[in-house]
């Protein structure tokens, strides 16, 4: 017997309710011009890591447990004497997450991350590049309920850009409204 497919909270919200109130607002002729969610690319920049490569794999460790998923280590392309930065050093990672993880990911955040933020006021509504794809920045990692805050040796910030199927920001921005993503008024 054939074992029930699981399917993530938000992408049968996204199928049953997102998509038909889309199709209404902006008149599309199909159900598949409706833009969607692509990808999610979590980003964390660990500069300290130049000083100690230990701290580079304690943040890796961190972003693998906030995003279910092994990240790619970043290097970086160029030396910086200053800073003592040689070309090819680990300096941070990044994770893309794509499909059923995504759909996790951004229920977790949306829904018990960001309520967490201190002084939260709401995501700013102009944080699109003009191709309907959405950036953040989070200050504080410590934020998503995978981590231990006892066991944090370190916080560090990291970037979540959203990437849509989206042509204009409008329609990205109400696309992200319909996930209840907090924008602020």
């Amino acid at each position: 017997m054939a074992e029930a497919q699981y399917e993530p909270r938000l992408k049968t919200q996204y199928r049953e309710t997102i998509t038909p109130a889309m199709v209404k607002e902006f008149g599309y002729k199909n159900a598949l011009e409706v833009p969607r969610i692509e990808k999610i690319v979590i980003n964390m920049g660990v500069g300290e890591a130049v000083a100690d490569s230990k701290k580079i794999q304690s943040a890796l460790g961190d972003l693998a447990k906030i995003a279910g998923q092994k990240p790619a280590v970043t290097k970086s392309r160029t030396s910086i004497a200053t800073y003592k930065l040689r070309e090819g050093m680990p300096i941070g990672g990044k994770v893309t997450l794509r499909q059923q993880r995504m759909y996790e990911f951004l229920d977790r955040l949306v829904n018990v991350a960001l309520p967490r933020v201190r002084d939260f006021r709401g995501l700013n509504p102009k944080s699109f590049d003009g191709r309907g794809n959405f950036a953040m920045g989070i200050k504080e990692h410590i934020i998503f309920p995978e981590i231990n805050y006892d066991q944090v040796d370190q916080i560090w910030g990291m970037d979540v850009i959203v990437c849509t199927t989206a042509k204009t920001d409008d329609e990205a921005r109400a696309l992200l409204k319909a996930f209840n993503f907090p924008f602020r008024q």
